[in-house]
């Protein structure tokens, strides 16, 4: 081991750990990401995907919470290993990585020793200002700094976190901005939209996606406020629960009188259609093209927003949501920042950002800025997806 880092070692492996259980190795190279807290899935999922569907190099993901289910195909989600060299050392050997890109700024000096020892190369993505994980007595300065080097790239998230990793003496940063998830733009059939938008002609028209019982009331209030300022406007609603589209059918002809045509049962709108009950399948790629106004279900009244509004973002739909992100927080927080969604508390500002979003100039311009605010970002993964690729290729 390089003299460079003994002191760190010997700081930071103290004690022995139980030997982790790890999950099998597939066969092939990989690649290991670790994130430094829940906050960095975002940047997590984006790096995967690219590793694994790109460039053939699936990752294992360590962080100190299942994010399994999230991962692409071929990646494997894995328990940190412990702060000891032993544990590091049986995870490298078991996993074998071609490099190690570790996100966030909580720095984990005995892997950062370990994968040094072994030439592996090493890349930290989403850097703010620098910190031994845990913060403990033992690291002082000089440790952080030992930390600090072992890196051969530091991507920082501004120009305030580069200073501090080039006042520690790292020479390989640089500016990159924080990394926003790829959204892979969703799929749909070309002919069917044409299709409809032939049969929607020129026609307003506004989506309700994943709408729960508990905003029902909301979206048809909403919508019947609307068509007294246009009178031709279709609302594309897609029930969170498909069991209820015939129950919703029946209660809007009953209430108001609408014609109300149902995917599910092959109907098609026609002009004097004012409803279209979309819950046939996973077609969201399909309405979000067709629809120039957005409105997320279940961040009004539900439980939470039950899809990302990354998804409307990136085909174009201007966003209307409620105060309830749920896991979605990260990905409204940047909308929010830009100016690109019209945010509502209530079912009556619900109906008046519906009204307000009938002018196309106004839809067009918060559509426009999230889609600016999908395509951020993409540069960052870009640039750290080829240094990585091109390190690990170099060691292999």
């Amino acid at each position: 081991m390089k003299p460079l880092f003994q002191s760190l070692v010997k700081l930071a492996a103290r004690g022995k750990a139980a030997p982790a259980i790890l999950p099998p190795r597939p066969e092939g190279d990989f690649l290991w990401l670790h994130l430094a807290g829940p906050r960095h899935i975002t940047a997590a999922m984006a790096l995967a995907e690219r590793f694994a569907l790109d460039h053939g190099l699936p990752a294992v993901v360590t962080a100190g919470f299942s994010c399994q289910a999230m991962l692409p195909n071929g990646c494997v989600w894995a328990v940190p290993p412990a702060d000891s060299q032993g544990a590091v050392q049986s995870f490298l050997a078991h996993w074998s990585p071609k490099a190690v890109v570790m996100i966030g700024a909580s720095l984990r000096p005995v892997i950062l020793a370990e994968a040094k020892a072994q030439n592996l190369p090493l890349i930290l993505a989403e850097a703010e200002t620098p910190d031994i994980m845990g913060g403990f007595n033992p690291f002082s300065a000089g440790a952080l700094r030992k930390s600090v080097l072992a890196f051969d790239a530091i991507m920082a998230v501004d120009e305030t976190s580069a200073r501090a990793y080039r006042k520690l003496g790292a020479n390989h940063v640089q500016k990159l901005g924080r990394i926003q998830h790829n959204v892979h733009v969703l799929h749909h059939n070309e002919p069917e939209r044409a299709a409809l938008a032939t049969i929607f002609a020129t026609r307003p028209v506004w989506l309700a996606v994943d709408v729960p019982i508990e905003e029902e009331a909301s979206v048809i209030a909403a919508h019947r406020a609307a068509l007294r300022l246009a009178h031709r406007l279709l609302l594309i609603f897609i029930p969170q629960n498909s069991a209820r589209a015939p129950i919703l059918a029946q209660m809007m002809e009953d209430s108001d009188g609408w014609i109300v045509a149902r995917r599910d049962l092959e109907q098609d709108p026609d002009p004097e259609t004012s409803v279209y009950i979309a819950d046939y399948g996973q077609e969201y790629g399909l309405w979000y093209r067709l629809a120039p106004t957005s409105f997320m279900g279940g961040s009004l009244l539900g439980a939470g927003c039950a899809r990302s509004p990354m998804e409307p973002a990136a085909l174009g739909s201007a966003i209307i949501h409620g105060r309830k992100v749920g896991g979605y927080g990260a990905e409204f927080g940047r909308l929010g920042a830009a100016l690109a969604t019209s945010p509502v508390g209530t079912p009556l500002e619900l109906a008046e950002a519906v009204a307000d979003l009938l002018a196309p100039d106004r839809a067009a311009r918060l559509a426009h800025a999230a889609w600016v605010v999908t395509s951020d970002g993409a540069e960052a993964v870009e640039r750290i997806v080829q240094m990585a690729v091109q390190l690990a290729r170099k060691e292999t």
